[in-house]
């Protein structure tokens, strides 16, 4: 079988005008505004208009940690609301909007894959809407407010040392991380060290998927910690009244975006955060609008289930009362054999000892979701054609020995029809009742909620903290900041702060470096390892394939 590239599918899938797939979500056309044929924005008051409505099931699909043999994350989210769609049911999807930096980096888009995608596959991972622009120019707006403020007299009395905010670009742009900006006098503002972040890593970013409406996002801006006083005081945004501007530059990027799946279900594509460096779920706003159009809600968040689950069910769904009814754990037998330590070229032969091997990962996510947050769940295998039998034998029967089902999904050669196995798993699941818990509780201390997190999620043994984090950890305390759920930015690589520990390490140390408050998402940050907020691109990155012809038509991009 001849197989075409993500986006020769995509682009040879004939989409239906997104007038037609907001009729199909139940949406008004008052609440629809037009980006084109195939995009559009859903006026967030819609959600006022629709609060006495009863909300759809929740499904969360998370995954095994990362490896370079890919797990299929968004790809099955995609083919699991099209196979639900098939089986007759109301479903929609709601997923996290691409970032620029890993499109042109090494991981390439974010639409799904194969026969399992949304679209328009071009638009949703480059431009799209304007959201990721928006946020950045809000998060500059900011920055550039901060440094006029101290240009013209330094009323708040800012240590430019303990300045916290940084500018941001949605690029990986390893050059960016540490800089010298004001140089050449006075008239150019005052010398000091600066830095970017990528635009998702920015806590503009996290506020949008966190806010519930426009007046809590200027709210949540106010509120935002930009630096401190020489005299070690908080310096917040709503001080350098800078809040109602950057919500007037946000209140189109805070409506959801529109869009549709290769077999036009309606899809939510709004807010992108990466889970390794931030909390990693699409905007509230988007799971819930669609929650009231629709019977069942799918939707991912970031890397593995002890990043982006993990923040889902800690973070967002405690601030903004969701329960979810199931999750799905994705993997795939070539990534198993991965974590059991077989090299890539040797992927495809069967192997089963490196299978058992590899699969305490998985297995070791499957018990957090069921142990630790006490969830239904379902193991995914995202089928790839060298699967042999005798390998997902193996994997079924160690998960049923878990009291968990596995399910064979073939979304991405098959599409909806692939992924009606899952679904019909999916739907049981949703019926059963559960106990959902969260991992801490938000009001114990930041060191007992971090230790509870590491032993409970990642099956560490014990935290440390630099000497630089206890003095974090103490002035957060004393400023009243202390009760706030922790959004830890930890390797996407391992359970562990180690990238080279594969498979289910145990009995290690997380060392946190660096404790920072995002008051206005409402978290604080846990910097563990080598983590960066600003990624580098790789030594062959992806935008040296990515071209565009004398038509329009793009290439290159997967």
């Amino acid at each position: 079988m001849e197989y075409k590239s993500d986006i020769e599918i995509a682009q040879a899938n004939k989409m239906e005008k997104i007038s037609v797939i907001a009729e199909k979500a139940g949406i008004d056309e008052k609440y629809v505004e037009y980006y084109g044929n195939y995009k559009a924005k859903i006026d967030y008051n819609i959600l006022k208009d629709k609060a006495s409505d009863p909300d759809g099931k929740l499904v969360l699909v998370t995954a095994i940690t990362p490896t370079p043999a890919g797990e299929g994350k968004t790809t099955t989210t995609v083919g699991l609301a099209d196979g639900l769609q098939l089986m007759g049911k109301n479903v929609s999807t709601a997923l996290r909007e691409p970032s620029l930096g890993p499109v042109f980096g090494i991981k390439g888009g974010a639409a799904g894959g194969g026969y399992a995608q949304v679209v328009p596959m071009e638009d949703i991972n480059l431009h799209f809407t304007g959201d990721m622009h928006a946020i950045g120019t809000a998060n500059n707006l900011l920055a550039a407010m901060i440094d006029n403020h101290i240009n013209h007299g330094n009323e708040l009395n800012i240590d430019t040392r303990k300045i916290t905010w940084k500018r941001c670009v949605d690029m990986n742009d390893r050059q960016l991380r540490y800089i010298v900006d004001g140089l050449r006098g006075k008239a150019n503002g005052t010398p000091r060290e600066d830095g970017y972040d990528i635009t998702v890593a920015s806590e503009i970013m996290a506020i949008l998927c966190l806010a519930s409406d426009i007046d809590d996002l200027k709210a949540r801006f106010a509120r935002i910690v930009v630096g401190y006083t020489y005299d070690d005081e908080p310096v917040t945004a709503g001080q350098l009244h800078a809040e109602g501007a950057m919500t007037a530059l946000m209140k189109d990027a805070l409506k959801p975006n529109l869009v549709q799946t290769l077999e036009h279900c309606p899809a939510f594509v709004h807010g992108g955060p990466f889970a390794n460096i931030a909390h990693g779920c699409n905007s509230i706003m988007a799971t819930r609008l669609s929650m009231k159009m629709s019977d069942y809600t799918i939707t991912e968040a970031g890397f593995g289930a002890d990043l982006g689950a993990e923040k889902f069910l800690d973070i967002k769904c405690r601030m903004a009362g969701l329960k979810p009814d199931a999750v799905v754990v994705v993997a795939t037998v070539r990534a198993l054999k991965h974590h059991g330590g077989v090299a890539k070229d040797k992927l495809n032969e069967e192997n089963l000892e490196a299978l058992e091997k590899g699969l305490p990962n998985l297995l070791q996510h499957v018990k957090n979701m069921t142990e630790v947050y006490k969830l239904p769940t379902v193991v995914a295998i995202n089928a790839f054609p060298t699967d042999t039998k005798a390998e997902l034998d193996l994997v079924e029967k160690k998960c049923n020995d878990l009291g968990v089902n596995v399910a064979l999904s073939e979304v991405w050669e098959k599409g909806g029809e692939g992924g009606v196995a899952l679904g019909k798993e999916v739907v049981r699941l949703c019926e059963e009742p559960n106990d959902f818990t969260f991992s801490y509780d938000v009001n114990d201390s930041i060191e007992k909620k971090l230790t509870d997190l590491a032993q409970k999620v990642y099956h560490a043994k014990d935290v440390a903290f630099t000497k630089e984090a206890l003095k974090q950890k103490k002035q957060l305390k004393d400023l009243g900041f202390g009760n706030m759920p922790i959004c830890v930015a930890k390797t996407q690589y391992s359970f562990s702060d180690d990238p080279t520990l594969l498979g289910a390490p145990e009995g290690f140390t997380l060392t946190v470096r660096n404790l920072k408050v995002s008051a206005g998402a409402g978290f604080i940050v846990a910097l563990t390892g080598d983590i960066m907020t600003m990624p580098g691109l790789p030594k062959r990155p992806a935008a040296e394939k990515i071209d565009v012809d004398s038509t329009g038509k793009i290439s290159g991009l997967f």
